[in-house]
């Protein structure tokens, strides 16, 4: 006799642990803090439907004139940019020992959550993932800069390329794998660079004068070219927009699908809790970010 896939809802008589009513905003908060394109765009918060942003393209422009002569006549440009929020959503299953312990089960969700919706969407906002949709940005056309030979001045070209577009960047994103290559970077009398005392330190903080970030989901391995390591632009022209915090629900009685397996909660004593969040990104200047990357492909 074939399966009965059909999944319990919990209702209001199920029974189990309380979660603290704060997990909701501590893991919004702690997705954040662990997002690096979170922590540095502007947030906004949106409608379900989504929202249309007017968008000043062109600005006026003066000229100089001669002394009554007529004055040069110059309009800006518009457009706009649409932000539509696109659902991040994960479960996480939990034995039962949890429930003698709810400080356990509430820290768990805390650290292993928002760590992985952070991920997903900074990964995806730098265009190693595939869009949610359409009205979802990506960073996978801005300019590239191979920093891995004359990593002082590429980087500076960077930086400059930011500022050619009219922006003004505003901080790094490093892969830990870019970090070796920051470290190695000496001037012409051999010594480091980015680092006043290689006995004292080992990372760097400050890049150009801007503060370097340093997170995983900013590396991109390259088959048959060079991997991405890193972004800097003017992260003031990216933005995101969350419809409401995250969601935490709880079930006890549900059959969840991992993969190919069903995992029946009840008759393994087990439960799971479900986080979604409506979240969404747009890029209003292309232009003004540049994705860094090394020389070789490395896999």
């Amino acid at each position: 006799m074939a399966l009965n896939t059909t999944k319990v809802d919990v209702n209001r008589t199920t029974t189990g642990i309380v979660l603290p009513s704060e997990i909701s905003s501590e893991v919004i908060a702690k997705t954040q803090e662990s997002s690096f394109v979170m922590a540095n765009a502007r947030r906004m918060v949106i409608p379900g439907p989504g929202i249309t942003l007017d968008v000043i393209e062109t600005d006026p422009k003066p000229a100089w004139v001669d002394e009554t002569a007529e004055k040069t006549v110059s309009t800006p440009t518009f457009g706009s940019k649409k932000i539509v929020p696109y659902k991040m959503a994960v479960i996480v299953p939990f034995s039962n020992q949890f429930r003698r312990d709810k400080d356990t089960l509430y820290n768990a969700v805390i650290e292993r959550v928002p760590g992985t919706l952070a991920a997903l969407f900074d990964a995806t906002a730098f265009g190693f993932q595939s869009a949610p949709g359409s009205n979802f940005d990506t960073l996978s056309g801005a300019t590239a800069v191979d920093i891995e030979a004359d990593t002082y001045d590429k980087l500076v070209t960077a930086k400059t390329t930011v500022s050619t577009a009219g922006g003004s960047a505003t901080a790094w994103v490093f892969a830990p794998q870019a970090e070796s290559i920051l470290l190695m970077a000496k001037d012409s009398s051999g010594r480091p660079i980015f680092i006043d005392s290689p006995t004292d330190q080992g990372s760097v903080g400050r890049v150009l004068s801007l503060p370097a970030y340093y997170r995983q989901a900013a590396y991109n391995a390259g088959s048959s070219a060079a991997n991405t390591i890193g972004f800097v632009g003017d992260w003031n022209k990216a933005v995101y927009g969350i419809v409401e915090d995250i969601t935490v629900e709880y079930s006890n009685q549900a059959t969840i699908n991992d993969g190919n397996k069903q995992i029946n909660l009840w008759q393994r004593n087990m439960f799971a809790l479900r986080c979604e969040m409506e979240v969404g990104f747009a890029v209003m200047d292309e232009d003004c970010f540049v994705r860094l990357t090394d020389t070789y492909p490395r896999g």
